[in-house]
């Protein structure tokens, strides 16, 4: 009788040597890879225009805000992954972070694609709510002008604040205000 053939281990090290070697992004689950899929123009602009809002906000600040080509390490669940954008703020003490990777977000963006949406609400979510360090996971809309913030409570439950057109979204991890117009400017709908 044959034995299954045991998985070969593919370790975060390896992972991270083999990840520096491609060109195409892939994101890294406790020995699997992911391929990243590309992005519509839509996500790209809500993208750019919540990066440059958190840019101007952190100015100066100890935070940094970093977008799509940066993982973010997930050691609780054994995970890299590639948030559309992150803010993170190590403090004194903490593991020190790689050129190619940060530990400490605050505050993580997905903006959702039709393909990635279940799983960014789902699975994703659960294994970013591992990260001691978040505060704020926020989930935006590309087909209609829909933000989902869920914030974590005093009592470590996640909150939910979801936000439509003409509202504020209120980033409290960072205290930003940023309008919905702001977060879908130059983005067309549909009619």
């Amino acid at each position: 009788m044959n034995l299954p053939q045991r998985k070969p281990e593919f370790g975060p090290d390896d992972y991270l040597a083999w990840e520096n070697a491609h060109e195409e992004r892939h994101e890294y689950i406790d020995g699997e890879v992911f391929d990243m899929v590309g992005v519509s123009v839509p996500h790209n602009l809500i993208n750019g225009n919540i990066y440059m809002a958190l840019r101007n906000h952190l100015r100066g600040n100890a935070c940094q805000v970093f977008a799509i080509d940066l993982k973010l390490r997930v050691e609780e669940a054994n995970c890299f992954f590639y948030p559309d954008l992150f803010v993170s703020c190590a403090t004194p003490g903490e593991k020190p972070d790689s050129e190619y990777f940060r530990r400490h977000a605050k505050l993580v963006v997905e903006v959702l694609s039709e393909s990635t949406a279940g799983y960014d609400r789902g699975r994703k979510f659960a294994y970013y709510r591992q990260l001691p360090s978040l505060k704020e996971y926020v989930l935006v809309d590309q087909e209609r002008q829909s933000v989902e913030l869920f914030r974590r409570d005093a009592t470590d439950h996640w909150v939910l604040h979801p936000f439509g057109p003409d509202e504020t979204v209120e980033f409290a991890s960072v205290g930003l205000s940023l309008p919905i117009a702001a977060i879908y400017e130059d983005v067309g709908f549909p009619e």
